[in-house]
C-alpha cells in the first residue's frame, strides 16, 4: 500500500489522496486499487484485471474494502 496526502484536492482526486494498493500471489495480481490521473478511483479484480469504478468514501473504508476483496480472492 502506498497512500499520499496531496497538498490540495484535484478534479481526479477530490478527497486529496493519491493511492496504489496491490495484492497478489506468485507474481500475479489478485486485487489493485488506484486512482491514476485521468481515471479517478477504480479497482482491478482478478488476474485478468477486470476494472471497476470505486466509490471513495473514506480512507478507512478504502482499506477495509481492499482487504475484503482480497478475502474474496480478487
Amino acid at each position: 500500500m502506498v497512500i499520499w496526502q496531496l497538498p490540495t484536492p484535484t478534479p481526479d482526486r477530490p478527497h486529496g489522496l493519491k493511492y496504489r494498493l496491490w495484492a497478489g500471489r506468485d507474481g500475479k495480481r489478485l486485487v489493485r486499487y488506484d486512482n491514476e490521473s485521468g481515471k479517478g478511483d477504480h479497482k482491478h479484480l482478478g488476474e485478468a484485471g477486470v476494472e471497476e469504478v470505486y466509490c471513495f468514501v473514506s480512507l478507512s473504508k478504502l482499506v477495509a474494502d481492499f482487504f475484503a476483496d482480497i478475502e474474496k480472492g480478487g
